[in-house]
């Protein structure tokens, strides 16, 4: 079996920095920016990768679309196409920190950790990994959602999601698209992620159905990232032009989220008794200004 490298809990290679007091001022964001995420429930056009490492990562990336089985086999999910369209692929993973070198140092690159931590108010501790990836033409959607309607089975709610594109992110690939305000908005039911962008009415009242159609389309250019809160409505649509646009997302959470499962809270991994603390193997801490 492949090396499983979520037993490092430090940088393995080169790719990136270490977190030093010198690049805590770099990457810091300014008090208006987070002023702004507070506000809204996001932010977005960070730069997290300089051009070096979206090359590295599209490298590693490569391997993991057609990951063989030993590799397979680290992923807590892994699917082709999430999508029951084969017309429409969304190709979404998790776990990609456990089976490469770059996908696995990402989660301590300060240009990431440092703004996670502002935002989050605290100690950063990591949840889990996202790929998703759209091929030119025949992209899928990614529906509308809340974050946290799949993470109740960690409390209390005090996520981070950051968003990285590692292609231009267009309206015309498929961007990202967030409904400014929702992370206000109550805790929605599962609707599906992949299909169907109008599965989520049946869960909304008239009003915020009406702020549907007012979202925010997030296009980025490649290395830079958006952040948002884990209640805000966010989604993607279809991919029909002749680029690609592959992403990785990096979901963490404030140390001292606690299990409110007694299943695991990822597939193939020991179960976190409810009550107890999320950390371990599976769950490092990231970064923790205080230390």
């Amino acid at each position: 079996m492949a090396q499983d490298l979520s037993i490092h809990h430090h940088l393995i290679s080169s790719l990136f920095p270490e977190a030093t007091p010198c690049t805590t001022t770099q990457y810091e964001l300014r008090t208006e920016q987070i002023e702004f995420f507070h506000e809204h429930g996001y932010l977005t056009g960070i730069r997290i990768l300089s051009e070096e490492q979206v090359e590295a990562l599209r490298e590693e990336l490569a391997r993991l679309l057609d990951a063989t089985g030993e590799d397979q086999e680290l992923f807590y999910e892994y699917n082709s196409n999430e999508s029951d369209d084969p017309n429409h692929v969304l190709f979404h993973a998790l776990g990609a920190w456990r089976v490469t070198p770059g996908f696995h140092d990402l989660l301590w690159h300060p240009a990431f950790t440092i703004p996670a931590a502002q935002l989050l108010g605290g100690a950063v501790r990591f949840w889990h990994d996202q790929l998703f990836c759209k091929p030119a033409h025949h992209g899928g959607v990614v529906a509308w959602h809340q974050d946290y309607s799949y993470w109740t089975r960690t409390q209390p709610l005090a996520h981070l999601t950051c968003w990285i594109g590692l292609d231009d992110s267009t309206r015309e690939n498929g961007c990202l698209h967030y409904i400014a305000g929702s992370h206000r908005w109550p805790d929605l039911p599962k609707t599906g992620l992949a299909g169907d962008m109008t599965a989520i009415h049946a869960v909304l009242n008239e009003e915020q159905r009406g702020e549907l159609h007012r979202p925010v389309a997030v296009e980025l250019t490649k290395g830079e990232a958006s952040f948002h809160h884990p209640r805000l409505v966010h989604g993607s649509f279809a991919n029909h032009s002749d680029r690609s646009r592959r992403a990785t997302v990096i979901n963490v959470m404030k140390d001292g989220v606690r299990s409110a499962s007694n299943e695991p809270l990822l597939q193939g991994i020991p179960v976190i008794p409810a009550g107890e603390k999320v950390e371990g193997q599976f769950f490092p801490l990231l970064y923790d200004s205080g230390r």
